[in-house]
């Protein structure tokens, strides 16, 4: 059964490269391509779709960005080289949030929203200005303990809360890349309707993880337009980071010091047993990249009414934020 599982896995890989390549998509290598959406997915969700941190995206609108490349402002791709994609690759596919609500390929929307309601909690805080910087530590927890084709995620990230509609976020994946795995990659979504990671890396329990997001322009810019994304394992001293990668002229006034998504979970224990992961060593900093002693973290929960309920909660400090599952 095992073995016949990994088969279908495997062809459903080849399947996404190669749609990818018919809409010319870079993509990663297919061992380390997105899972594709599994039997338990919202029955909207059309077959074949892959599973992101923003919901159920198209394969060809969901980009590998590998290391030394750059995403340009209308969303082209400079390459190692300096060689520039000749056009900019435009999502014309729906995408869903982990509730299986539409979202058109042109970037507007369906309420309800399309980030907040893929996750079950966060530890967040707003400013009426912007952040430049955000820096969190966390473990990488053991694997559940039961699989039905679930996907966690563990993050922070940085949102402009009066548009909603991009979020940039060093990520920590269980069943995200590679398979049954933990993986961490740096996120951005959605530069011209599509979703761009950086070159994804497999890590283990109990390993330490170190997430940064970053304005590229200097202290004093309220709204810059390139972002640093480096999401490191410090445990064995591997990194991956989206460089340069666009804002597409959004200000970042809304930080999560934390965050947990999840996709097609059908039981408690589908969840890491660990329980709660821990986001230490949190970091905020202002547009002038002061850092901010107390930036007033708070948990919001977005798992009411959902099924299955798994004693959900966290606690929250100045410089660390608990999420419980």
């Amino acid at each position: 059964m095992r073995r016949l599982r990994l088969r279908r896995h495997q062809s459903m890989l080849r399947i996404v490269a190669a749609v990818a390549l018919v809409f010319g998509v870079t993509v990663i290598p297919l061992a380390q391509a997105q899972r594709p959406a599994g039997p338990n997915r919202p029955s909207a969700v059309p077959a074949g779709y892959v599973i992101t941190p923003f919901g159920y995206f198209h394969p060809s609108c969901v980009r590998g960005i590998a290391s030394g490349e750059t995403v340009l402002a209308d969303g082209r791709v400079q390459h190692m080289g300096g060689t520039v994609d000749a056009i900019a690759p435009v999502c014309s596919h729906p995408h869903y949030t982990a509730r299986g609500e539409v979202v058109t390929g042109d970037n507007s929307r369906v309420d309800p929203l399309t980030i907040v309601h893929s996750w079950i909690e966060d530890g967040s805080t707003t400013t009426s200005t912007s952040y430049g910087k955000l820096n969190a530590t966390w473990l990488v927890p053991s694997a559940p303990t039961t699989f039905d084709g679930q996907t966690v995620y563990l993050f922070p990230g940085l949102v402009d809360y009066n548009t909603d509609e991009t979020i940039i976020q060093p990520v920590l994946g269980w069943n995200s890349f590679f398979g049954e795995v933990w993986s961490v990659a740096s996120w951005n979504c959605c530069p011209s309707g599509t979703t761009q990671y950086s070159s994804p890396l497999q890590v283990s329990t109990g390993d330490t993880i170190y997430g940064l997001i970053k304005s590229t322009c200097k202290a004093g810019t309220e709204s810059c337009s390139k972002w640093n994304i480096t999401t490191k394992d410090k445990t064995t001293r591997k990194s991956t980071t989206l460089g340069k990668t666009p804002s597409e002229g959004q200000a970042f006034n809304w930080a999560q010091s934390s965050a947990l998504e999840v996709y097609e979970i059908v039981q408690c224990s589908d969840y890491p047993p660990n329980d709660a992961t821990t986001f230490s060593k949190v970091a905020l900093y202002d547009y002038n990249f002061d850092k901010i002693s107390n930036p007033g973290w708070s948990i919001t929960d977005y798992y009411e009414g959902l099924n299955p309920q798994c004693n959900y909660g966290g606690q929250v400090t100045a410089t660390a934020v608990t999420l419980d599952y």
